[in-house]
């Protein structure tokens, strides 16, 4: 008896991002609200991190109202219907609830339904996990067009006494479309983990220990010190290698994304990768604060916003956080 032989799907040559979405807090929340808790300053935290205001959700909205309000607009801009979407990923550590994901609920609201939906949780490198992730299945032919979301509702998980963290943290939310493209519009990645250094950023207490009363609400605190120091010297080799990835300069680039985790560590890989002053940089954290899986498409949509001529151009991103894990990438501006 001769087996059979198996069909496998073939998809895109190559993929691009078609549009950005984005959702922040209703709530701005200036430095001087969150200083008392934490016996510190407006002036502390500016020098610090660069924060001058953060966007925080209000007690009735969650993260996946946050996703929803993203994703309905980057579908609108795209061009494409959401019924044709077949793939839903969510970036988060925000989800309320273990099981269902919040791309599924996401999914229906938006009308993708059947769509395959799922969460990642990669923290703060999950919206760049996402984008590869999208990029793979398109290109197998196991989706036709993706919904990627970054959303995040950190304040459910903010201690407001904590000096680690806890002004840093914002809300929101940011989403892109990707499709299938003529020319290559998301370069390979160069992505990873160092769970040796799990303890560096997390939260500080699991849901059991909660539930046994052996500890408060879980809440995120880090290692500040050991994060900007990974940050700033390891990431900034990852950022190089994915210019390498892509075949191409910094000169070559329009613009610059990284996470938005604070704006020394933004402006010493400036530094090191050698980004000449045509380069735009974002500096979402000012307003926005930190918001993890979303601040990289969050600062993206405010970019093209605020300058439409990057449309077309190339933008370097990096994702680096908790885990600790990492993912760059070079894409295509829509």
């Amino acid at each position: 008896m001769t087996n059979p032989t198996l069909l496998q799907s073939q998809g895109a040559q190559f993929t691009r991002i078609y549009s950005y979405g984005a959702a922040r807090g209703d709530l701005v929340v200036p430095n001087e609200e969150l200083v008392g808790p934490i016996d510190s300053s407006d002036e502390w935290i500016r020098q610090r991190t660069g924060i001058v205001t953060r966007t925080r959700a209000s007690a009735g909205v969650d993260a996946t109202d946050l996703a929803t309000t993203a994703a309905i607009e980057a579908i609108e801009k795209s061009g494409v219907a959401a019924g044709l979407i077949d793939l839903v990923i969510v970036a988060t550590i925000s989800n309320i609830r273990q099981t269902p994901s919040m791309a599924a609920v996401v999914a229906d609201r938006v009308g993708a339904n059947p769509a395959a939906a799922y969460d990642a949780n990669a923290a703060c490198a999950g919206f760049s996990y996402a984008v590869t992730q999208a990029d793979a299945l398109i290109r197998s032919g196991a989706a036709h067009y993706a919904l990627v979301i970054g959303a995040e509702k950190l304040s459910d998980v903010v201690d407001p006494a904590d000096r680690s963290i806890s002004f840093l943290l914002g809300d929101g939310a940011g989403a892109v479309v990707i499709g299938p493209s003529d020319t290559p519009g998301i370069a390979a990645p160069v992505w990873g983990s160092d769970g040796s250094k799990a303890d560096a950023v997390g939260m500080n207490a699991t849901l059991v220990d909660f539930r046994d009363g052996t500890a408060p609400w879980p809440t995120l605190r880090q290692e500040g010190q050991t994060v900007f120091r990974w940050a700033v010297w390891d990431m900034a080799k990852v950022a190089k290698k994915a210019l390498d990835a892509a075949g191409i300069e910094p000169s070559d680039l329009a613009a610059f994304i990284p996470h938005q985790a604070n704006m020394r560590i933004i402006d010493e890989f400036a530094k090191q990768l050698g980004l000449p002053p045509t380069v735009m940089i974002a500096r979402d954290i000012a307003t926005t604060g930190n918001t993890s899986a979303a601040s990289i498409p969050l600062a993206t949509h405010a970019l093209l916003l605020e300058h439409p001529e990057l449309s077309g151009g190339l933008a370097l991103q990096i994702g680096f956080g908790a885990g600790l894990v990492f993912g760059a990438q070079v894409v295509v501006l829509p």
